[in-house]
């Protein structure tokens, strides 16, 4: 991959969502690798864009202020882009349970505004979309793989998975180049800490460190797939640079089953103190949980090359590292 990330040096690239969690550590890596890096964030809160998440490379990269539903500004700054990472979406389950306008708003709406500007324009750029393993609903096998049936259990995955068929269908017939990574629990530095909607690994660092219980609901013993950022990032970086993976859906996790009682385990161990408490699941949560849930990685490796280098016990360790003198800069943003 060394030599595949020089053809990132001199590379106009678009992070759409560059100011939150995932974005800005794509940002930090396309930097590092040469790339000319314009990030587009709305900045709406409760998401996890964060002034801080760009230290060290604040002076390397064009900030926009921007939401993806302003679709005359996109265009501008979509104009002439070799690479958009598309990361830009309402990102809470619950909250696209309680406000399913704002979610179709921005996650079906603002990546519609996407695909008719690459439609339009004369260069058409290569889109890697940041999908979601909500996607999927609740599994009928495992590990889940792009075969899988797609039945969401809130509106959140429903409107993923149509922002992901907007994508491909526009990528078809007015020929860009689409990639979809399904993202399963990603976790790891620069992702908020304010609260539990999403992030919940990180909020559960927070908690630690801050000396509040964890809340665990029910049994604790429901499974996730947890992949570290740096992991993703490579993943994305990957499908950029890769034609292999062009108009492909590719599921992206670590391809370990784990208990979500045995990661707060780990968070508590790694941070040094803690507590966790078993409550109820609230109603309102427990009918759009998921039980089980485990990918398989072995197409994205098939067509890439990829597979994920950090267990959860060090990812665990090298998040609490990051933020032991950072915890102040992602309870408020600065």
């Amino acid at each position: 991959m060394e030599n595949e990330s020089a053809k990132l040096n001199g590379r106009q690239i678009l992070i759409t969502g560059g100011m939150g969690f995932i974005g800005s550590n794509l940002a930090h890596r396309l930097v590092r690798e040469g790339a000319r890096v314009t990030i587009y964030d709305a900045c709406l809160d409760p998401y996890g864009w964060n002034w801080a998440n760009l230290d060290g490379i604040r002076d390397d990269v064009q900030v926009v202020i921007g939401d993806v539903r302003d679709e005359e500004k996109l265009e501008h700054h979509a104009r002439g882009k070799d690479i958009i990472f598309h990361l830009a979406a309402q990102v809470g389950r619950e909250i696209s349970m309680a406000s399913p306008e704002l979610d179709a708003d921005i996650n079906c709406i603002g990546t519609l505004n996407l695909c008719k500007v690459l439609a339009r324009g004369e260069r058409r750029a290569k889109v890697v979309y940041a999908g979601s393993r909500g996607q999927i609903g609740e599994p009928v096998y495992l590990p889940v793989d792009e075969a899988h049936p797609t039945e969401p259990t809130d509106v959140y995955g429903i409107n993923k998975l149509a922002a992901e068929k907007y994508l491909l269908l526009y990528g078809h017939i007015f020929n860009f180049p689409v990639v979809s990574l399904r993202l399963n629990n990603v976790y790891g530095p620069r992702c908020q800490m304010e609260h539990g909607f999403y992030g919940i690994l990180n909020w559960f660092i927070q908690n630690a460190m801050t000396g509040r219980d964890i809340t665990v609901y029910g049994d604790g013993m429901q499974t996730r797939d947890y992949i570290y950022i740096d992991d993703v990032v490579d993943a994305f970086v990957r499908a950029g640079l890769s034609s292999t993976a062009n108009d492909e859906i590719f599921f992206i996790g670590s391809g370990v089953e784990s208990h979500f009682i045995d990661m707060v385990r780990q968070v508590i161990d790694a941070v040094g103190r803690g507590n966790y408490v078993h409550i109820p699941f609230p109603p309102q949560r427990e009918c759009i949980d998921i039980r089980r849930f485990v990918a398989t990685f072995a197409k994205f490796k098939g067509a890439t090359g990829w597979q994920p280098k950090i267990d959860l016990a060090a990812g665990v360790r090298y998040t609490v590292d990051y933020y032991r003198d950072k915890l102040d800069r992602y309870l408020k943003k600065s």
